[in-house]
């Protein structure tokens, strides 16, 4: 297609000459304000799409994502349209060019991921694909441990906290997806605590920088945890299949091997097929499950012979503790609080707006499913369950599921390691050519992070052998400040002048303050219940010794 007219469009302050090529460059050159509009291009497909984005990035600030790089004598703008480069560089004289809207939102405002020349190009994801990478991302370890948090709660009050943290946790991800529309340069929720910070601490540099690296710090450590507990779901199906054919940690470091392979994939949309195999796979093996557990006469764990109590109840036991109720309800949060890993996501996505189509598609499942699925274990195992919940329905259940599973909790910890691997890679490579071009120092970084966030996550693994209360101290010290008090604040960042509006307005900031009171709530209470938790686990002896070789599948003798 070849099409050479000019097109004028106006921004702020200045108006942008852009020119469509044969090779499908697109020049820019700054014009004095006020210059003529020229006649328009021929119309053709690609020629209007390009037009509408231009328009919308002109007047609606970098919203679909081009990657700017100014200064005073030097404009570089970068559009992607179907995973075709459509522009490059071209020199500017125009003195003009740093008061435009293009310089004042270069560093602040560049999708992290632009195309070079020979550069790879990462947004290839569509809305279905990230639906599904989302929905594998949430359903994996954390459903498992759902029937042994209803067994502490009670039926009634289980199934509400299901409900309110699917609702919690599907607003944050929406406030989530909001800012980063609202800003491109946001890769992770680490570059909005630097746009928050910076924006509240009146531009200060340093508080800006300390809270990116932080928030940075919690962001890896979290999903190193997160993948962690997938390797140990991974050792333990490995060990069930076998029947402890060996020991556990050579299992584990088996999975951690495996995981890491899958998980250092490089982009995204070539995860798709791990995504959909995983997803069918653990759904199948927990399907297997619930059938098993309704038709068997009493629970796998129960007594053999005569009468026994099941402990199904609405209400929770009567020895249940405060400190054991919140972190069941936080292992409840933990296993759909995974939404700052959704924001990376949108930085690959062909079209960004679609996030929201994808976040709805997967919340909508993880929560029905959830009410489902823990609901129909709990009431036919009761306080019998296992956890993780493929062992409950008897050995020979187990090992078929387990078997069955593998594929879901490969997929799963993999994005947990591409997750944590990747926000690493884009922190080292970041406004280097070597981040979207195919260079050695390119594949030694992509390699080496998800390798090594692999092994960090295998040795958390192995050095904290429980696995309901690993899953609910994740919630508590990660995904509570994560997916709770921080999109709150880029809520507030995105309302700023709310305070002192209409009394609805003065309302909702009342809420979402409340939302801060809530996640600083859930991380103090969460990480001294779970403390409290592990101690008394550890004194009654119901886990071993870090780095075991015992069978950590709990296998009942057949």
């Amino acid at each position: 297609m070849e099409c050479s007219d000019m097109i004028a469009y106006k921004s702020f302050t200045s108006e942008y000459t852009v020119d469509f090529t044969s090779d499908h460059t697109l020049a820019h050159e700054l014009h004095s304000p006020g210059a003529a509009r020229n006649e328009k291009p021929e119309p053709d497909l690609r020629a209007s799409t390009i037009t509408v984005e231009v328009t919308l990035w002109v007047n609606q600030a970098s919203r679909y994502g081009p990657h700017l790089h100014v200064d005073q004598q030097h404009v570089a703008i970068h559009y992607r349209d179907n995973g075709q480069r459509m522009a490059k560089e071209m020199p500017c004289d125009d003195k003009k060019s740093t008061g435009s809207i293009a310089s004042s939102r270069s560093i602040e405002e560049g999708e992290v991921f632009a195309v070079g020349e020979d550069g790879v190009q990462f947004r290839t994801v569509g809305w279905i694909r990230a639906a599904m990478f989302f929905t594998k991302m949430t359903f994996a370890a954390g459903v498992l441990s759902i029937p042994s948090a209803l067994y502490t709660l009670g039926a009634v009050a289980g199934a509400l906290f299901i409900a309110f943290w699917g609702g919690t946790n599907t607003y944050m991800a929406y406030l989530q997806g909001e800012f980063k529309m609202k800003h491109p340069s946001v890769h992770t929720v680490a570059d909005g605590a630097y746009i928050i910070t910076k924006q509240f601490s009146g531009g200060n540099e340093r508080w800006s920088f300390i809270a990116r690296e932080v928030i940075e710090f919690l962001y890896i450590i979290t999903w190193i945890i997160c993948a962690g507990v997938s390797i140990l779901g991974f050792s333990i199906a490995l060990n069930a299949v076998s029947k402890h054919a060996t020991c556990s940690v050579a299992f584990g470091f088996v999975a951690f091997f495996v995981v890491s392979t899958v998980g250092a994939v490089r982009k995204i949309h070539q995860l798709g097929w791990v995504t959909w195999l995983g997803f069918g796979s653990i759904v199948t093996a927990i399907m297997i499950v619930v059938i098993a557990v309704t038709i068997t006469a009493r629970p796998a764990a129960s007594p053999k012979t005569g009468p026994f109590e099941l402990g199904f109840s609405p209400w929770p036991p009567a020895k249940t503790t405060f400190a054991a109720a919140w972190a069941a309800s936080l292992a409840i949060f933990s296993s759909s609080a995974n939404t700052s890993g959704f924001v990376p996501v949108i930085s690959e996505m062909r079209n960004p707006k679609d996030y929201f189509k994808s976040l709805y598609a997967c919340m909508a499942w993880i929560t029905s499913s959830y009410l489902a699925l823990g609901l129909t274990v709990y009431a036919y195992c009761g306080k019998w369950v296992a956890s993780p919940a493929l062992g409950s329905a008897g050995p020979t259940i187990k090992i078929i599921s387990y078997g069955i599973a593998i594929p879901g909790l490969i997929a799963g910890a993999a994005i947990c390691v591409h997750v944590a691997g990747k926000s690493l890679f884009v922190r080292i490579l970041r406004n280097t050519r070597h981040l979207t071009s195919n260079t050695k120092t390119h594949w030694t970084v992509w390699l080496a992070c998800s390798y090594g966030t692999g092994l960090l996550g295998w040795i958390l693994a192995e050095a904290v052998p429980f696995f309901g209360s690993l899953v609910s101290l994740t919630g508590a010290v990660g995904f509570a400040p994560l997916g709770i008090c921080l999109p709150a604040l880029m809520w507030f960042s995105m309302h700023s002048n709310y305070w002192k509006g209409s009394m609805t307005q003065k309302l909702l900031c009342v809420a979402h303050a409340l939302i801060i009171v809530l996640g600083v709530f859930a991380i103090v209470a969460g990480t001294y219940a779970n403390i409290k938790n592990i101690v008394n686990q550890y004194a009654a002896g119901q886990v071993g010794s870090a780095f075991q070789c015992a069978d950590n599948s709990g296998t009942i003798a057949v």
